[in-house]
Formats: C-alpha cells, structure tokens, sequence
C-alpha cells in the first residue's frame, strides 16, 4: 500500500516537474515556438491547396511556394489596403476640426448649469475643509539682493542663470527590438511553413516513430483528430468574424458613417484577436463618428451596435459553435487564452484556441495526459448519477431534483431510474457499510429518493404511491404482480421504483414493505399475485433471498418468480447458480429489462403510454439464468 501510493505520488510530482519544465522552454524560447506554431496552424490551412495542385501534376515544391505566395500576397494586400484606407480616414479628419471644436467645448462644465454650480460648491467646500480658502492669494516676492534691497533693473545678477542645452537623444538599436522582433517571427513563419509543406509526411513519421510503434494507432488517431478540429475551428472562426464584418458595415452604412467597408474589414480582422480585438475595431469608428457627425446620438449607437453584436456573438454564437466543434468548454477557451498571452504575450491569444485543441486531442487519446480532457473538454466527465448523489449528500433537495428532472424529460421513467436513481442508491448502500455516511445523511437520502418517487408516480399515474394502497384503484383484470424487497429499505426503494415502472395497462404492479417471509406470503396470496419479484440492490443477502425463493416456490408451483438485482451486478451470476437447485432461474439486472422479462412471461403485449414509458424503445441486455 505505502509503496503504491509513493510511486503514485512520485510521478505526480514527476509530472509536475515536466509540466514546469516545458513552460519554461516555451517561455525562454518563444521566439523560436511562435514561429513554429504559426506555421503548423497555416499548414493546416494551405496543406489541401497544395495537395490539389500536386494531383494536378505540380511538383510539391513548387506547389507550395505557389500556394504560400498567394497566400502571403493576399495577407499583405489586405493589410495594405486597410492601413491605406485607415490613413485616408485620419487626413480626413482636419476637415472636421469645427465640429471636433464643438465637441470638445460640449464637455466642459458649464458653469451656470445645476452640474457646474453643483461641482462648484464641492470644490469650495473642499478647499474651506482643507484651510486654503480663507488664505489670501499673495503675489510672488521681488528677488532681493543679499543686503535685502530689490535690485534695479538691467542690473546683473550675481549668480548668471545656468542654461541647459536640450537635444534630442540619439536613437538606440534596442528601441528597433520589436521591430525586428516582428520581423525576425514573420520571416521564420514563412520559412517554417514552407518546410512544413514540403516536408508533412516526412515530419508525421518521425512524430510516429519518436511515440513508439506501440503507439501508431493512438498517434495517428490524435494528429487526425487534432487536423480535422483545428482545419474545422478556422473555418468556422472565418464564416463567424465575416459575417460579423458584414453586420458592421451593414450597420456604419445605414448609420452614415463614411468608409463603412473599411470599418467592417477591420471589425472582422480584429476578432480574430480575442477579447482585445474588438474594442479596438469598435474604438475607430466611434472616434471618426465623433468628428463627422453633429451631437452624440450616432456615436452611441455605433458603440451600442458593437457592444450588442459582441454579446450575442461571444455568449450565444461562439460557445455553441467553437465548442461544439473544437470540444472546448468557454472556461477553457478563457483560461487558455490567459495562459498562452502570460506566456507568449498577444501573439499567444491568437494561438489559444488552436494550441489548446491540440492540447483536448492529446488527452483524448493519450491516457496519462486525460486530465487536459477533464479540465478543457466541453464534455462533463462525472455522470449524471453521481451529479445527482453528490447533491443528495449536500442535502441539496432542489438542485437534486433539478438534476432528475432534466434526465426524465427525454427518457422513460425505468430508463431514469436505471441510469440516476438506482446507482445513487446503490454507492449509498455500500458508503453507509463502509460507515462513511452517518445516520441523518442515509435518513434523508431514502427520504428524498421516497418523496422524489411519490412524486413521479403522482404525477405520471395520478397516484400518491406505489404500494398496496393502490391496488383498489385498478379492476379485477388486470394481472397483478408484486414487488417485493429483500433485505431492508433501499431494496424497498427499488421495489417502488419497478412497481412504478411496471404498473400501468393489463399489469398492476405494487411494491410490499419490508417485512418477515410469512406476512410476504399472506400478502401474495390476499392481493392473488400472478407474479412475485424479489428485489435487492448488491451486496444481497443471500440467505434471506434464498429462503425468500424456496418459500415462495414452495408454498406456490404456479407462481411466477423472477429476482432483480439492480445496477452493476457482477456477483448475479453466482447467486442464480447458488440459488437454482437444478431449475432455471431469471434474474435481471435493469429496470428496463424487468418490464421487457413480465411482459414476455405474462403473455402481455406491448404497453400503452403510461409512467414506464415503451419498453419496446429499450436496448434489452440478455438475463442471466442458471440450470
């Protein structure tokens, strides 16, 4: 155990190590990474054009320096054409420097307004609070000599004043440093992406023999996943920020504001800079509306028109399609643009997405590297039945109920209770044999299951329960089957939950209480059952269930017998074989399958549309029988 849990831990703490290490390679050496991010991201991109071009007999290599051209020529002209236009709008602005006057004159105070007296008499009663408004403004002194006399004028003074030379400082190499930073990563994004695409397979190989052989399915699954999520995540980003685009020219057009089309090419190549991009996009129109336009009406609702369309599109539209499509969660997508912009800086937030992509893919595949999946991916790892008894042991009644309410709105009622309710109960059951629940927790757990029941059967039946009280509200045809539980009152739980599941058409179903093996027997007989079901959750206790079957079987030849242990039970196989005795006996495991097993042995069709819902809708497992 302890030599376990150290090597556990021992490469916890490796792992650790390594996750720091690489940090701070990607840190240290990020003009190298960029680059070389950027140009696999564009070789996702450009990679299908040169592969067209090569099934039409192009060479690769020059395929790709045709292709990267084009590309590298459509990038340069559209940023060409923006800084032009952008340039344009600024030297128009000089002609509407009246109206900038009067802007800016309109934001000063007026001082006869109620605002303007109303700063006024704060700014005196601050300055009576501080003790300088009752001291009097004194002029500044004359300068004296030493002997205290005012010097004449045109006298020269006996210390000359200092003038200091003022010149401009020199430039400085290190003041160029991001300049030819940028220029350094453009020029080896280039160059990498070129080698990229003319060498991919080559760099795919040796990507699969540096994993292992071992690992030539999980490796070329990831970089499959991972091309198509990344190929798909720029698509989608490219149709979102264009259309966004158009809905801002759209709007500068209908607006009035002059250079609608350059305002919208710019909107659209901003978003791809998350969460900085757009105030900047919205920020120059808004500026050239203050100088064009008359008042302010116009310049709100262009930052109105801005803020509204970044809402639905970064709450609504994005979540649901990046998402969906790229298995993000939005958290993720925020946390991750956080990391990579501390580590590469705005570089790194447009890489985010993409590198956390690749990031979900690895985990998928990878098991060791899971834990990336459960922090990023869209896909919630903790199933819906431990969502529900985690609530249930918070005590959160309403939240629980929430919980199963959501799963019964698309699912049968057995299906619920097979997939929610049943596993709850059942890590109940062996928490409380492990004595990690205390007694008020198991109380109000079975309390709240009871009541949550109740209530399903209320509302699906018009029914307040399931058990012998109901037996009054159904006619002498129907065939009666009863419930009944093993061992105490979690198995009686889940006696009321097949009773509801089955009850309804030609059967009726109700669950017995717990109580001793003769009082089970009279009720059988009072309540003239065609079928019994003894019903436990694991551990069963298999002494009581055998007695329960032989009883059963002996007092009645004609009576049906079919045992249900409910949930993941491993040990139901063993327990028909120990308690056959040379005959066959049907034991289930689901619900589902409890209703499918009496239909089939009652001779009944299908049901109507009741609380069960259709069992013919069900995936039914084969039962486990022992001769």
């Amino acid at each position: 155990m302890n030599g376990s849990s150290t090597a556990r831990a021992l490469s916890r703490l490796w792992l650790l190590a390594i996750a720091v290490i690489a940090i701070a390679v990607l840190f240290l050496a990020k003009v190298l990474f960029v680059p070389l991010a950027f140009a696999v991201l564009i070789a996702f991109l450009l990679a299908p054009l040169v592969g067209f071009l090569e099934r039409r007999r192009l060479p690769r290599t020059l395929a790709a320096i045709l292709v990267l051209l084009v590309f590298v020529v459509i990038l340069g002209s559209v940023g060409w054409v923006l800084f032009s236009q952008l340039i344009d709008v600024a030297n128009d602005l000089p002609t509407y420097r009246d109206n900038i006057t009067q802007k800016l004159n309109a934001l000063h105070r007026p001082s006869n307004s109620a605002f303007g007296r109303a700063v006024t008499e704060i700014e005196r009663l601050g300055d009576q609070v501080s003790g300088n408004a009752s001291a009097p403004s004194s002029p500044l002194p004359l300068p004296f000599n030493a002997k205290n006399e005012k010097k004449p004028l045109g006298s020269t003074p006996e210390r000359p004043l200092q003038v200091r030379e003022v010149s401009r400082a020199p430039w400085r190499m290190d003041q160029l440093g991001g300049v030819f930073d940028s220029l350094a990563i453009m020029l080896l994004t280039i160059v990498f992406t070129f080698f990229v695409l003319l060498q991919r397979e080559d760099l795919r190989n040796r990507l699969i023999r540096l994993s292992g052989n071992g690992n030539l399915t999980v490796i070329t699954q990831a970089m499959n996943d991972a091309s198509r999520r990344i190929s798909r995540y720029f698509a989608l980003q490219l149709t979102v920020n264009a259309a966004y685009g158009a809905i801002v020219c759209a709007g500068m057009y209908l607006i009035g504001l002059p250079y609608p089309l350059v305002f919208g090419g710019l909107a659209a190549l901003c978003r791809f800079i998350p969460y900085i991009g757009w105030p900047f996009a919205a920020a120059v129109p808004t500026v050239l509306s203050l100088a064009v336009f008359q008042g302010w009406t116009k310049s709100l609702l262009i930052v109105c028109l801005f803020f509204c369309l970044e809402i639905v599109t970064a709450n609504y539209a994005e979540p649901h399609i990046y998402g969906k499509h790229t298995g993000l969660s939005s958290l993720a997508i925020l946390v991750a643009a956080a990391f990579w912009t501390l580590i590469w800086g705005p570089v790194g937030l447009i890489l985010s997405v993409p590198l956390t992509v690749c990031l979900v893919v690895m985990g998928r595949h990878i098991r060791s590297l899971e834990f990336l999946t459960v922090m990023l991916g869209d896909r919630p790892k903790i199933p819906t039945w431990i969502c529900f008894y985690q609530r249930l042991l918070a005590q959160d009644e309403r939240e629980a109920a929430e919980i199963l309410e959501t799963s019964a709105k698309d699912k049968p009622i057995a299906e619920v209770y097979d997939s929610v309710m049943i596993p709850a109960l059942a890590m109940s059951e062996e928490d409380r044999l492990h004595r990690e629940l205390d007694e008020s927790t198991v109380r109000f757990i079975r309390g709240t299951i009871r009541e949550m029941i109740e209530e399903i059967g209320f509302r699906e039946n018009g029914e307040t329960e399931g058990g012998l009280a109901s037996s009054a509200a159904h006619s002498g045809d129907t065939v009666r089957v009863m419930c009944v539980p093993v061992r105490d009152e979690t198995d009686e739980l889940a006696a009321l939950m097949l009773a509801q599941s089955l009850d309804g058409g030609e059967i009726h179903a109700f669950a017995s209480p717990v109580r001793p093996i003769d009082e089970i027997l009279d009720a059988a007989t009072r309540e003239n059952a065609k079928m019994v079901i003894l019903s436990g959750l694991p551990p069963v206790r298999i002494a009581r269930l055998n007695r329960l079957y032989r009883t059963l079987r002996t007092r009645s030849r004609e009576l049906r017998i079919l045992i249900g242990i409910w949930g993941d039970a491993p040990g139901a196989s063993e327990t028909a074989r120990e308690l056959a005795g040379g005959q066959e006996i049907p034991i289930v495991t689901k619900l589902t399958d409890a209703v499918v097993e009496v239909r089939a042995t009652l001779g009944i069709g299908e049901p109507g549309l009741n609380g069960a819902g259709d069992p013919s809708g069900t995936t039914s497992e084969p039962r486990e029988t022992a001769a």
